[in-house]
């Protein structure tokens, strides 16, 4: 007797379909045998099926069981094979299919149903990573229904065209693979976002007029940002209050993200779905592997988990240069590629970079009121940990003076981030309209031919690049970040036409260089 069913695994964002075949012939000497590449998670799974189909009070093979997982040269991760397993274990013990004789030599294919979820000795059902991609491989396959523990009952019906029906035991999920047409599927219930502006915004903001214009040109053309200023100037402040100005996620970028958060398990609880734009603010402590991603079973980094949304790397030179450094290609490509003996798996990661850092290591360089303890060679030795190929990376070079008392006692309530974010989504739009036809998203992602046909250059803004060049000693990669900047402030400016003004204020943000690089 041979019961065939279906179940999903992750590679990277995307889902694998897995068939699953158990083949159980009566024999003296019985035995259990797993095979289509398993890892050690799925050949412990028929130890965990065993306790769960008795204590479950269910029939047990009697004889040698096998188990094929195909295809066979793809490595099968994870516990979510054993539910799946364990129906079929029982099909075959009971030699039948729900409610109809079957011959031990046919095959009984439930080829309707994708079945995912792990299983607890006592028969109940738990939760697995990467519902969603492997629910979207489900419906690609043809699939039409679709089980999972009832903790990821929410991201799984996030997938449209499938009938989903969440579990809580072996003996639930036995019910309903006999009682479909009896058994009503899963309606999502809609859950309430709570967006970031209800308790962040901008006005919040005293001073610093510069640097918030940094912003809002970060947000409107999804431009990369380092703030530097010595401590209590705000950038910590500016930096959390980025999402609140940036424009809602599209279905496109939300199933994106939400893959990759799927994957990690971190979706949040009773949401199908990102609601907002993901904000990672990983510690400087963090590993290579914890930034970019990797591990045994090659799991996504911060990275990918800021991807569509933005990446927060306080104190910057803290980090480990050569975790620094592991950014640059990332950066570029918007992927990352993380390659082991088992195989490489490539993640998307299109974030924007904003980061903060100190003048100097005790960070009162250029403050008035105290008084800086750094030697040359240590602020030197502080500033070399920033390479300056990272630095050619970032768009927007804030310097930020230390924010005057009078400002903070008496300035009236600035800007609101409600007023800041119609201007950035006037200015995404105008970006959309422009890059239709390109599959580019925005100003900071213009490379190669697409800049030079987007971001034409007149007489007088090219005599102006040229001296900008000339005097700030600009590398080829810092000329093209002026071009796409000064593209966001035509954008914001409501104009098609890029003026030498707009040339102008994009050089202003690159003249800090040249005291970062010193």
């Amino acid at each position: 007797m041979i019961a065939r069913l279906f179940s999903a695994t992750a590679n990277g964002i995307d889902g694998v379909e897995v068939e699953v075949e158990v083949d159980a012939r009566s024999s003296d000497d019985p035995r259990k045998y797993i095979v289509g590449l398993p890892d050690a998670a799925v050949r412990e799974s028929l130890q965990r099926v065993d306790s769960a189909i008795a204590n479950s009070r269910f029939p047990a093979v009697k004889g040698t069981t096998v188990v094929n997982l195909a295809p066979a040269d793809v490595r099968k991760q994870g516990p979510g094979f054993d539910l799946p397993i364990a129906l079929g274990c029982i099909v075959a013990a009971m030699n039948e299919a729900p409610g109809q004789g079957r011959q031990n030599n046919e095959t009984i294919d439930f080829s309707p149903w994708c079945i995912v979820g792990e299983l607890a000795l006592d028969g109940s059902v738990r939760s697995v990573r990467g519902v969603l991609p492997q629910a979207a491989e489900a419906r690609k396959r043809g699939r039409r229904y679709l089980m999972v523990p009832r903790a990821n009952a929410e991201e799984a019906a996030a997938v449209e065209g499938l009938s989903v029906y969440p579990v809580d035991c072996l003996h639930e999920a036995w019910h309903v693979l006999q009682n479909r047409d009896a058994t009503p599927p899963y309606l999502p219930v809609p859950a309430e976002s709570v967006s970031a502006e209800a308790n962040l915004d901008f006005d919040e903001i005293k001073g610093q007029p510069y640097a918030r214009r940094a912003m809002e040109l970060a947000a409107a053309g999804g431009h990369n940002l380092l703030m530097c200023g010595s401590p209590g100037s705000g950038k910590s402040m500016l930096a959390r209050r980025l999402p609140t100005i940036l424009p809602p996620l599209s279905a496109e970028e939300a199933l994106e993200s939400s893959k990759i958060h799927s994957v990690c398990g971190l979706l949040p609880r009773r949401q199908g779905l990102l609601r907002e734009r993901p904000f990672r603010a990983p510690h400087h402590t963090i590993s290579d592997a914890g930034l970019m991603g990797g591990g045994s079973a090659i799991t996504p980094g911060e990275v990918s988990l800021a991807h569509n949304g933005v990446l927060f790397l306080d104190e910057l030179p803290e980090f480990r240069r050569q975790t620094l450094e592991t950014l640059r290609q990332p950066l570029e490509s918007g992927e990352v590629t993380i390659a082991r003996a088992t195989g490489s798996v490539s993640y998307p990661c299109h974030f924007m970079l904003i980061a903060a850092m100190n003048p100097c290591p005790c960070g009162y360089r250029g403050d008035p009121r105290h008084a800086c303890t750094c030697r040359p060679a240590d602020i030197a030795r502080y500033k070399r940990r920033i390479s300056g190929p990272l630095i050619d990376r970032i768009d927007l070079l804030v310097d930020m003076p230390p924010v005057d008392p009078a400002d903070l006692m008496n300035a009236p309530a600035g800007e609101n981030s409600a007023a800041i974010r119609e201007r950035v989504l006037a200015a995404r739009e105008r970006q959309q309209a422009r890059y239709s036809q390109t599959g580019i998203r925005c100003n900071a992602q213009l490379s190669g031919k697409a800049l030079r046909r987007f971001c034409p250059l007149d007489q007088a803004s090219s005599a102006l690049l040229y001296d900008a060049v000339e005097s700030f000693s600009l590398s080829a990669r810092a000329f093209d970040r002026i071009l796409k900047v000064a593209r966001t402030v035509a954008d914001l400016a409501g104009r098609d036409a890029m003026r030498a003004d707009d040339f102008y204020e994009a050089i202003q943000f690159r003249s800090f260089e040249t005291q970062l690089k010193q």
